[in-house]
This record gives C-alpha cells, structure tokens and sequence, in this order.
C-alpha cells in the first residue's frame, strides 16, 4: 500500500518539524509513545523513558546547523487498526537528506511515535 498521507498525519508532521526546526526536544519527546524505539543501523534503542527521546534529540542538533526550513514528502505505506507506517522523505538545503518510516500509533486519541527506523534515500 501507498497512498498520499490523511490530513491528521501531515498535520502531525508538520508539528513535528516544527519542534525539530524550534530545537525543541521536549516537544519532540511529547510526540513520542513511552515505551518505543529507535532502530539505527548498529544501535537499537528501547525508549523506556521521555528523557531518552529528549536526550537523542538535544544530542543532535548540531548536524542540522543552519537549517532553517524541512520540507517533507509524506506517504502512508501500510496500516493497522489503531496503527499507521508512514514514509517521510525529509529535505533540507534543495534536496532530500533523511528518510525514515515512522510507526505512529493511538493513544488515549492522540496519535505518537512508537518505532523510527531510516530508509534508504
């Protein structure tokens, strides 16, 4: 499956830049299911706690310095009840830089990140 994103998903991505663009850890890490992980190439993190996401997050702010804009290609790839895989294609600087696959899932009616893993580009 792959179609364009619902309007609540762009919604919420469009939240999510906007933390990543404000360095806003702490409204990174709301967006985040507790527990959830991160799968990187040779390290998996089990996030057991909020100030884990927000540790990652302020850990890495300094590979995007300068940007100032994140466009974002949106595309729903598969999808669950209660649970959505969405593929953002992430730009910075005219051109794609980072892609991942999100797992968003529900909770309490508010939609969060429960496993982030790159893709290739």
């Amino acid at each position: 499956m792959s179609e364009s994103a619902p309007a609540f998903v762009h919604d919420f991505f469009v939240h999510y830049a906007r933390a990543l663009l404000d360095r806003d850890a702490t409204g990174i890490a709301d967006l985040y299911a507790i527990p959830a992980l991160i799968l990187f190439p040779g390290q998996s993190i089990a996030v057991t706690e909020r100030d884990q996401v927000e540790d990652f997050f302020t850990s890495s702010w300094g590979q995007y310095e300068g940007v100032k804009e994140l466009g974002r290609q949106v595309t729903v790839c598969g999808e669950a009840p209660a649970s959505l895989w969405v593929d953002v294609a992430w730009s910075y600087s005219g051109q794609i830089r980072e892609r991942f696959c999100y797992q968003l899932i529900e909770e309490g009616g508010e939609w969060c990140i429960a496993v982030i893993t790159p893709l290739a580009l």
